[in-house]
């Protein structure tokens, strides 16, 4: 059975994406009187600064379409819903405020658009198969019709986060904890690929008007690409995504466990694409950050070529969670403007589930409750210098750095919520970042 996957650059409000739903017969799975749940991507907020969210969150120009598109289709009742993580599990304050500043209150004004943070509803336990079991937003299980609305991108773990990735934004925090597995056969790639196996009908249409290279979040690069992409098979969405980012589907560890899991092959055979072609937009999107290792240390490849030494932070891996991802760039950056141009005296930080001690290293930090309990007790560690906190606490970092004898400025923490005006605002003032994207009209 073939599957369609359509294509085309976004030109007109509205049109541009009635044409991608048209060219896919994206709606064609909508049930009569239908509860549709739209679920964004909101990878990251702040209240602090009204940061540009190009490339990093789902436009409010693409969620306003959709919208009007549903109720030309006699849809009555729309939820929107998103689980963002924010660095406190119990703020409620940032979600809402995000909610409110992408326009969703202005939607549910003009059409009666409800908007959900899934931290406040209940979660319903699902079994995906092969011990893989998960909790999901209620709501989104009990909905009729799904729109899957992610940002085309990649991502410094998962090579692209797409249509089945964005779903992991529905489960509750325990979940996705327990995506970030240490077992090297169901890694994070294997329990990602899961996430869309239980849903309800669904549409995908991937949000290409930003994109991101090394996403998913604030410190990537973002690129103005026009990129629109939709179809009812999310998996078939994801391959032709990846292609467009530069990556072959089978080079996608998440979305090779799923072909195989549906059995289907990756290289779009089944797949009809409509529209514009892949080769007229695809353009190569690097994932990760490259990392330099020597006897001298191990770090990202510009910290090396500073000449930063004595100092081994190895490359974060797939276990390393969501809230120790929030935290590992600001760390990265606090040791670059820490370093004076004389060698540390070999400190170690690790990070994730399973990451083990090097022998022969003086100082060894232990970044997260998770790497703690993983080797606080490990015969390697010289001296052991812990950060217990899930998520750890940046005044607690702060203090482990300094033990360490890496003296950071304490500053760079306390002011993490306003980074993203660092990281972003290169792409103020350029006429085709344009933050009304992310704003709806009354």
């Amino acid at each position: 059975m073939k599957r369609t996957v359509a294509i085309g650059k976004y030109e007109k409000p509205l049109e541009s994406i009635r044409n991608i739903v048209e060219a896919c017969d994206g709606l064609k799975n909508l049930p009569p009187n239908a509860s549709v749940y739209i679920k964004p991507n909101i990878v990251f907020w702040t209240r602090s600064v009204d940061f540009p969210k190009w490339g990093v969150i789902t436009t409010s120009r693409a969620i306003e379409d959709m919208v009007c598109i549903l109720k030309d289709h006699g849809v009555r009742k729309i939820v929107i819903g998103e689980g963002t993580v924010v660095s406190n599990p119990k703020d409620r304050e940032t979600p809402q405020h995000a909610f409110e500043s992408l326009g969703y209150k202005t939607l549910n004004k003009k059409y009666g658009v409800e908007y959900i943070n899934v931290f406040d509803r209940p979660f319903v336990e699902t079994d995906l198969g092969d011990n893989i079991v998960l909790n999901f937003n209620q709501d989104l299980m009990e909905s009729d019709f799904v729109v899957d609305i992610p940002v085309l991108k990649s991502h410094n773990q998962t090579v692209v986060s797409l249509g089945i990735k964005n779903l992991k934004g529905c489960i509750d925090i325990v979940s996705r904890r327990r995506c970030h597995s240490k077992d090297p056969e169901k890694d994070l790639h294997f329990w990602v690929s899961r996430l869309a196996d239980k849903m309800p009908p669904m549409f995908t249409l991937l949000d290409g008007i930003y994109t991101n290279e090394r996403g998913p979040s604030i410190d990537g690069r973002i690129r103005r690409s026009n990129i629109l992409v939709g179809s009812s098979d999310v998996l078939s969405a994801d391959m032709v995504g990846a292609k467009l980012l530069g990556w072959e589907p089978s080079k996608v560890p998440h979305l090779a466990h799923a072909a195989k899991n549906r059995e289907r092959p990756m290289d779009l055979s089944d797949v009809t694409v409509v529209g514009e072609t892949i080769d007229s937009l695809a353009s190569y999107h690097e994932y990760d950050f490259k990392y330099q290792e020597d006897e001298n240390g191990c770090l990202p490849v510009p910290l090396a070529k500073q000449g930063i030494s004595g100092i081994f932070y190895r490359k974060y891996d797939s276990s390393m969670c969501t809230y120790c991802s929030g935290i590992n760039g600001i760390v990265l950056s606090a040791i670059r403007f820490a370093w004076k141009g004389q060698p540390w005296d070999k400190i170690e930080v690790l990070t994730g589930k399973a990451m083990k001690p090097t022998p022969g290293m003086k100082k060894t930090i232990l970044l997260g409750k998770c790497m703690y309990k993983a080797n606080k007790d490990h015969p390697d560690i010289n001296e052991l210098i812990a950060v217990k906190g899930c998520p750890p606490n940046p005044d607690h970092v702060v203090k482990a750095l300094q033990q360490a004898g890496i003296d950071v400025d304490p500053a760079l923490f306390q002011n993490i919520d306003q980074m993203p005006a660092f990281f972003m605002g290169k792409y103020q003032g350029k006429p085709e970042f344009d933050a009304r994207f992310f704003s709806v009209e009354e």
